[in-house]
Order: structure tokens, then C-alpha cells, then sequence
């Protein structure tokens, strides 16, 4: 199985900026065959996507944080990150970091959340 571990979340005001880590790891774990992805689920709303980053490098965001979020991995780590600049008060929300292997392994991971709060 595989366990992911996020962490760096907290209460910034609005501007600021935040580093969101996500450490990933498991007996089986290959992290060169996962996508790994950042989303987030504000209250009363659906989890969502906010940036993904395939095993080769290729990354999607949402339009929401195009030009302000910046998703980044390191396979000899085991890590993905999100930098979080310029940040708004409709970011704040709970987000969870993903490893998605449902075409080569079938399966699918996620972590516990953290919470993002921005606000003056």
C-alpha cells in the first residue's frame, strides 16, 4: 500500500504565500509509475483538482491557480510539493495530496488533508 504524509499547511493572510510537502511511501512504492496531484476541498464544496505532475514531468493546473502555484516532484525523495504564491482568501480549503496508478497498477491514494487558511 502506499501512505501519503502532507504537511505545511497553516494560516497565511492574503499575498502571502505557503509550501505544501507531500512525502509518499509504502513497501511497493514506485514512484516513477504515479501521477501525483494536489486537490482541495473547501466547505460545504467538492474536492477538486488543483495541479497534477505526471511521472514525466508533465503538470496541469487548474485555472483558478495558473500563474500562482507551482507543482514540483523529486522521485529520489518521494516527495511532491505545491508553492503557493499570491494567495486568496478562495484558496482556503483542505488539501489533500494524491497518487493515482489506476492505469498501470490500479491504484489509487491519498493522504489525510491539510489545512490551508488564508485570511487577514
Amino acid at each position: 500500500q502506499v501512505q501519503l504524509v502532507e504537511s505545511g499547511g497553516g494560516l497565511v493572510q492574503p499575498g502571502g504565500s505557503l509550501r505544501l510537502s507531500c512525502a509518499a511511501s509504502g513497501a511497493s512504492f514506485i514512484f516513477n509509475m504515479y501521477t501525483m496531484g494536489w486537490y482541495r476541498q473547501a466547505a460545504g464544496k467538492q474536492r477538486e483538482l488543483v495541479a497534477m505532475i505526471t511521472s514525466g514531468g508533465i503538470t496541469t493546473y487548474d485555472d483558478s491557480v495558473k500563474g500562482r502555484f507551482t507543482i514540483s516532484s523529486d522521485s529520489a525523495e518521494n516527495t511532491v510539493n505545491l508553492q503557493m504564491n499570491s494567495l486568496k482568501p478562495e484558496d482556503t480549503a483542505v488539501y489533500y495530496c494524491n497518487a493515482d496508478s489506476r492505469k498501470v497498477l490500479g491504484l489509487n491514494a491519498w493522504g489525510q488533508g491539510t489545512l490551508v487558511t488564508v485570511s487577514s
